[in-house]
């Protein structure tokens, strides 16, 4: 099975990558890379020259623009990028009848509700900001590929084949004509010097320097997800050979914002004061949504995610490396 990842250069990509490379299914020579200036989500005419040319039998499109801020600036390149640029992977993929995984994200949904009880797949989805609003602007442009081209959409899990996102409603083995797969994640964890906990480390080296308490959000939740956990759900997935449909794919237990860092400084065996405060009190131009926990979809071996504190242990290791190497704040 020839496997393509597009935005394999990233965080998400190279997890991707990695995972696919111990794959079976994908072959000898592993999956296929797909990254800037090859494939560029700027050019409307790249997804399908690459879809052309290496003729994929599933493609990933991990490639994305995901800085939620600067997506707030710029709303226009946000829906060109997180928007257009998958309509244009979803119809190449559809007319070539090759199968799509399009990542997606917990901001789709408002995050109004309860954090102990999470959105479905298909619970009504509502963005606060400009970032999720494209990412769900991507999610219907893929659909509507799908539906011009006659295969297996993203609704699969949420209606006649999957009542309530069951996965044991899905056909076993693999199903005739290209599927749609949506796979919703959040709160990426797993490159250090890029992600929330290694944000957090370098925040208390400032504050302790400056000798001020380290302020985190107490109001804000959310479901911390290993890039390596959902790299091999993605995986798995894939490898079950009939998936189409919507999945939230996130490590188990819900946290808040200010819980999540307090956890990393633990790990880590950083010391600093802190005090928790409302999410309101940082001035940005995104808007996050407060509460948009996912809740999570079985994997085709009817187990759902780990809980994100086992991840959290197992990335530990490289949190400590990385403040050892000097790039992080000291103890």
């Amino acid at each position: 099975m020839r496997v393509a990842v597009s935005g394999a250069g990233g965080r998400l990509g190279r997890a991707l990558v990695e995972a696919l490379e111990d794959a079976p299914f994908a072959g000898p020579f592993g999956p296929i890379r797909w990254r800037r200036p090859d494939y560029d989500l700027d050019d409307p005419g790249a997804a399908g020259r690459v879809v052309a040319r290496d003729r994929p039998d599933v493609v990933v499109h991990a490639a994305a623009w995901s800085d939620v801020d600067a997506c707030a600036l710029d709303p226009d390149r946000a829906m060109r990028r997180n928007a257009a640029a998958v309509g244009e992977m979803a119809a190449a993929c559809a007319g070539a009848g090759a199968d799509l995984v399009l990542v997606s994200t917990n901001e789709v949904f408002d995050g109004e509700r309860d954090a102990a009880v999470g959105y479905g797949p298909g619970d009504a989805t509502g963005p606060l900001n400009p970032y999720a609003t494209s990412k769900l602007a991507g999610e219907e442009a893929a659909r509507a590929a799908w539906a011009a081209a006659g295969g297996l959409g993203a609704e699969a899990r949420d209606g006649p084949l999957a009542p309530d996102g069951d996965p044991a409603s899905l056909p076993a083995g693999r199903v005739t004509g290209p599927q749609l797969a949506i796979a919703r994640t959040a709160w990426l964890f797993g490159a250090p010097g890029a992600d929330f906990p290694s944000r957090i480390l370098a925040a208390a080296g400032r504050a302790r320097a400056e000798g001020t308490a380290l302020s985190l959000v107490a109001d804000e939740y959310g479901t911390p997800t290993y890039l390596a956990d959902l790299a091999d759900a993605i995986v798995e997935i894939i490898g079950a050979g009939a998936f189409a449909g919507t999945h939230h794919l996130v490590n188990a237990g819900p946290v808040s914002r200010a819980a999540w860092a307090r956890e990393a400084l633990a790990l880590a065996g950083v010391r600093v004061e802190t005090r928790d405060i409302p999410q309101g009190s940082f001035a940005r131009p995104s808007r996050p949504p407060r509460a948009a926990v996912l809740r999570t979809t079985p994997l085709p071996s009817g187990e759902p995610m780990r809980d994100h504190a086992l991840a959290m242990a197992d990335y530990a290791p490289r949190l400590r490396r990385w403040l050892a190497s000097g790039a992080g704040p000291s103890r």
